[in-house]
């Protein structure tokens, strides 16, 4: 599980409506039929139109600046196992937002007229995507790119030579072609992957788009808070405030376990992510210090992702890698946590 919290910016500027962001959360359902679109829902409702979403954000906003954000968005991206253990299922997918939001609430530091805030205290509204497509910061993009670039110049000199601008052989420059699409490194189906082109496999998530303010438009809930979890003095009492990013997405995985009955393995937890940032010698020790079976499923799911696991077979007894051997299974893991292909 891999779960994103940001403002809503346009360059350097915060986004001053929803409106641009639901469009682009609309996207999916052009030219679907009533019966497979998916809606928007909230706590307690679902089929939420777009217009009553942009309407109910917008309008909640009261005395924030322009410097200020006016909503949050949440981003919550399953890992293939995980998808794959609830079958995909967009309703099993809408019962765990619903519950992860009370560990949203449950993770800031506030308290509302003397009592700690709930879910019912927060305006948000979530929507399930089903597909994601290559951007032009992934790995397969970038490394195609080269045989793109030249496939385009062939494409554009047969084309010259067809109007008689340039002289060349058109049959070999189709070979050449031919060659380069099968030299490009990653393909999908037969084809290149390029920038714009579905991914494949389950690729479902969740976007969840929560208002600054609470539901009654009194009161500011920034998850972006500075502070983690504190208390100071203001007119000679104290007051609590701040958000815990951390007690958030614990939990949140908690949640998933809990509510599916998920066998978690260590290289899936929020918890191996943390150590492997801070300090990846200890995050690859710990993996051979798991019991034998723990530690043959984490070599399985490392091993899905494209790490070299064999890097991995040495004595237990034997755990003060090279550091040179760290940093290559450090760009393994890396690309799995962006691709969030391990689920971390």
């Amino acid at each position: 599980m891999y779960i994103t919290i940001t403002p809503q910016k346009l360059g350097e500027n915060y986004m001053q409506s929803v409106t641009d962001f639901v469009a682009y959360l609309e996207k999916e359902n052009e030219n679907k039929s009533v019966e497979v679109k998916e809606y928007f829902f909230n706590q307690y409702e679902g089929k939420i139109s777009s217009k009553e979403v942009i309407n109910e954000i917008d309008s909640n906003t009261s005395k924030l600046k322009k410097s200020e954000a006016k909503f949050y968005s949440i981003t919550v991206n399953p890992s293939k196992y995980e998808l794959k253990h609830l079958q995909n299922d967009s309703e099993s997918l809408k019962r765990y937002t619903r519950e992860i939001m009370k560990d949203y609430t449950k993770a800031f530091n506030r308290e509302i007229n003397g009592r700690a805030i709930t879910v019912d205290d927060i305006k948000y509204y979530a929507k399930i995507e089903h597909q994601r497509t290559y951007k032009g910061s992934d790995k397969a993009v970038r490394e195609n790119a080269f045989y793109h670039k030249k496939i385009a110049r062939l494409k554009n000199e047969i084309q010259q030579v067809k109007r008689g601008e340039l002289t060349g052989n058109i049959k070999m420059k189709k070979a050449q072609i031919k060659t380069l699409e099968k030299e490009a490194p990653y393909k999908l189906n037969g084809k290149m992957i390029k920038q714009g082109m579905a991914k494949e496999g389950p690729q479902s998530h969740i976007h969840i788009i929560v208002s600054r303010k609470d539901v009654s438009n009194k009161y500011s809930l920034s998850p972006g808070s500075k502070y983690k979890a504190s208390e100071v003095v203001f007119n000679g009492r104290k007051v609590k405030r701040g958000f815990d990013r951390d007690n958030f997405f614990s939990a949140s995985e908690k949640t998933f376990d809990k509510l599916f009955d998920y066998k978690r393995n260590f290289v899936e937890t929020y918890n191996a992510r943390k150590v492997f940032v801070k300090n990846p010698h200890h995050y690859f020790t710990s993996i051979l210090g798991l019991p034998i079976k723990e530690r043959a499923v984490a070599f399985k799911l490392l091993g899905k992702s494209g790490i070299n696991t064999s890097l991995l077979n040495i004595p237990t007894n034997k755990v003060q890698l090279a550091l040179k051997l760290i940093q290559k299974l450090k760009r393994g893991v890396d690309v799995a946590i962006k691709s969030s292909s391990i689920g971390i």
